[in-house]
């Protein structure tokens, strides 16, 4: 009995079978299978979106970045789950928790964002959704799951993945399982100096990225239960890292546990639809310097960190059509996070004899409301108009360092925190308005305005040593530099203005698409050179090294714009054929010091020349990137060079099977990643500017991967 793929419950009458306003992109299952067998970090599949870059972080875990703004800045739900990175580096990102084998598509929305799928964010929304529960057409109880597996050469990177589904008409029960790992990768060339790695006679040839290792394993168990209109779905997730290690990070990721129950509710009454979720999750994260880090400083075995988190979230969103033409959801939200972040005491040196309580029972409690109404107002004009207001409550308790009496100020810094007020309530207000003009079937003009307000993270407000071996923990961007929050800072306010002319030809033989945006952002936290012994801002600025850096407000303006573009060409004998390009350009600015906002992505674009015969598909793509000289002062940013790749890949579809195969970084090019940061993959990382024998490795940024040949196969029953 073949299986019945059961669609998404949706009001089958109505707006809401428009196209969803402010939406980016969205990448389906055939767009993401192509790429699992050359990457196993979801947010690098994000990538073939214009306006959408990556902030180099570990193998499963770079933290995607939509037009200049990235990490807490976004809000990132999958499967309705509104994670947050646990670790005072952001290793443990919200999409690493799902493999590129368990998505079955992803949503983006850019800038203008609509409420329904806002809250406590001002860059953009990423939605990510595994496949699904599959039922069967009668009660006969059928079967049916996929295998699949891959390689990559460079790295000696490799994984495999399941899935095994069996249900009746009723329940469905599914199991989806992942596996990968990988060396260190290389570099196109020599990308540094110096070979030392851990401090113990161990070295790194000149085009090896030291700490880029990584090893993941994720499982998951779904049971569904469906009758008539209504899906009732309940999924544990359980994800184990045993390694992943960061390049641009002075410390690795030595074991990650995730632990979630997902509880979900779809349904269509007879006002219209009706969902509800609750979850709960778990995260035990633990860190210190990996096997390409010097580990042994004295007598004191590493520097550990443990890190412990509880997330308890609930969701309930009605839609209903009031009529043909018009469309209201309503929606409530409510989510509370609990971190405890512990650095225990190690050898009779510096880091003892207490233990370094960098925060100490930190919480975060969100309750928003929103309501969103989308109308048909004329034959070729629809808007949305949607509000939402969020009540954001943090908090954290009085903390100690390692040893009070210490010159290096973990008393003084301490007891400044302690007697601090450490409780800050906010009343965030977020509200879009959108508006798009059919011009034709094929061509539309969409226009946007947005208000945006995000509370800073708890790692932004209430991580408080100004000691430099213990604010260079503290680094959520991977610039090499040391930080510490102010529990006094505000939200940030963003208001965007963005445009989106989309023409497409009367045989939908060619198409343009372009979206340029402008926003203005008050209160964006930024950070400054810090004083240490002073407990002061730097009167004077110091270049060419890492510094200690204290989060801050001030104003900041980001504009740009994205291109597509794509155009049949003439089919063949050979197949068909077409060729697909993108343009993206960004610029941000603080407009208080008057520098360039940090791990802004300079101009770049893409051409590739695709071909398709019956099964077999195959691309030649080049991309390109600009130099980065708009860099951030304060942050003593280091500038790239501007590159090109060529990139090859093919496949082929049978009937049950699939095979990938490519070569990335054909010509072997030795390219730095401009988003890539300061490399620490290697060396003393604990010290700053100390990190080789002859002092600091500033100026050395992360490179990309040398050349890659990949292959995947994955068999569907």
């Amino acid at each position: 009995m073949p299986m019945a793929y059961l669609p998404a419950i949706t009001v089958t009458a109505g707006a809401s079978e428009a196209n969803n306003l402010g939406t980016s992109a969205t990448l389906h299952q055939n767009d993401i299978n192509h790429q699992q067998a050359a990457t196993s970090d979801t947010a690098t599949i994000l990538t073939k979106i214009p306006g959408i870059n990556v902030q180099s972080a570990g193998g499963i875990s770079n933290l995607p970045v939509i037009r200049g703004l990235a990490d807490n800045r976004l809000r990132i739900l999958v499967d309705g789950v509104d994670s947050i990175a646990s670790c005072p580096n952001s290793m443990n990102s919200p999409l690493s928790y799902i493999s590129p084998s368990a998505v079955e598509e992803t949503t983006v929305y850019a800038g203008v964002t609509p409420v329904s799928v806002g809250g406590n964010s001002i860059g953009g929304t990423i939605v990510v959704e595994s496949a699904e529960p599959t039922f069967s057409e009668d009660s006969n109880v059928v079967t049916s799951g996929e295998v699949g597996a891959f390689y990559r050469s460079n790295g000696n990177g490799y994984g495999a993945n399941v899935e095994t589904n069996i249900a009746n008409d009723v329940l469905s029960l599914s199991y989806k399982g992942s596996y990968a790992k990988s060396d260190n990768y290389d570099a196109g060339g020599d990308f540094k100096t110096y070979t030392d790695a851990s401090g113990s006679g161990q070295s790194l040839a000149k085009d090896e990225v030291g700490s880029t290792a990584f090893e993941s394993q994720t499982q998951s168990v779904d049971v569904a239960y469906h009758n008539g209109d209504h899906l009732l779905q309940g999924t544990y997730l359980w994800q184990r890292v045993p390694e992943e290690l960061y390049p641009n990070q002075r410390m690795d990721m030595l074991d990650n546990q995730l632990d979630r129950v997902n509880l979900r509710y779809k349904g269509e009454l007879n006002w219209g639809q009706l969902e509800a979720q609750a979850y709960h999750e778990d995260v035990e994260h633990y860190m210190n310097f990996g096997k390409d880090k010097q580990f042994l400083y004295g007598n004191a075995a590493g520097m550990p960190m443990y890190t412990d988190s509880e997330t308890i979230g609930a969701n309930l969103k009605g839609i209903v059509d009031l009529t043909d033409q018009s469309t209201v959801t309503l929606g409530a939200e409510y989510q509370d996070y609990t971190l405890d972040d512990l650095w225990p005491a190690s050898g009779t040196g510096m880091m003892g004899p207490d233990d370094f309580e960098n925060i100490n029972n930190g919480q975060r409690t969100r309750i928003g409301v929103y309501g969103e109404w989308e109308k048909q107002v004329a034959p070729k004009w629809t808007t949305q108009l949607g509000a939402r207001y969020e009540n954001v409550r943090t908090s954290a308790d009085e903390v100690s360092g390692y040893n009070s009496m210490m010159m290096t100020n973990q008393g003084r810094d301490s007891a400044i925190f302690n007697a601090s007020d450490r409780s800050t309530t906010d009343n965030n207000v977020d509200a879009t308005a959108i508006a798009r003009y059919d011009m034709s079937d094929n061509s539309s003009i969409e226009f946007g305005a947005s208000h945006k307000e995000r509370t800073p993270s708890l790692y932004e407000r209430y991580t408080w040593s100004t000691w430099g071996m213990a604010s260079i923990m503290n680094n959520t961007v991977g610039d090499g530099n040391g930080y510490f929050g102010d529990p006094d800072l505000k939200p940030e306010k963003s208001n965007t203005l963005s445009m989106t002319f989309d023409w497409r030809g009367a045989d939908d033989n060619w198409g343009i698409k372009a979206t340029p945006y402008y926003s203005h952002i008050d209160d964006y936290v930024d950070a400054v050179q810090w004083d240490s012994a002073n407990n002061t801002a730097a009167t004077t600025q110091t270049s060419d090294q890492y510094n200690v850096m204290r989060y801050t407000n001030q104003d900041a303006r980001i504009y740009g714009i994205d291109i597509t573009a794509d155009r049949d060409l003439p089919s063949n004998a050979w197949g068909d054929w077409g060729l697909a390009g993108s343009l993206s350009y960004t610029n941000g600015k603080n407009k208080d010091t008057g520098s360039h906002l940090y791990n802004i992505m300079p101009l770049n674009a893409s051409i590739a020349l695709n071909h398709e015969n019956n099964n077999w598909k195959n691309q030649v793509e080049m991309v390109a990137v600009a130099a980065k000289n708009k860099v951030s002062t304060p942050r003593n940013e280091v500038k790239t060079a501007g590159d090109g790749l060529l990139n090859l890949s093919t496949g082929y579809q049978w009937d049950a099977v699939s095979v990938e195969a490519g070569i990335d970084n054909v010509l072997d090019k030795n390219y730095a990643l401009p988003l890539g940061g300061s490399y620490m993959g290697q060396g003393r990382t604990m010290g700053i500017n100390n990190e080789l024998t002859t002092g600091s490795n500033w100026g050395t940024t992360v490179p990309g991967a040398g050349r890659s040949f990949y292959m995947g196969v994955n068999y569907k029953f």
